[in-house]
């Protein structure tokens, strides 16, 4: 099996550019959502299809990132 149908976009949550990546492997969507920089890692879900994948990390990195602090510079 190899991956297919590889998508990559940048959605904005809460304020933080994130980098989300899907792709089909075999009957299975996987997807990625990271932060833009310094390119960590926020969730990663499997799924039947995109949309439901996407849907997933993009819910799990809004969680992760809203208890994020930011302090003034």
């Amino acid at each position: 099996m190899k991956a297919e149908n590889f998508s990559e976009r940048r959605v904005e949550i809460d304020g933080w550019p994130v980098n989300v990546s899907s792709y089909q492997f075999g009957d299975k969507w996987r997807a990625k959502a990271d932060n833009v920089s310094p390119g960590a890692g926020l969730a990663r879900a499997e799924a039947d299809t995109r949309e439901e994948a996407e849907k997933r990390v993009l819910d799990r990195a809004r969680e992760l990132l809203s208890r994020t602090k930011r302090n003034s510079v």
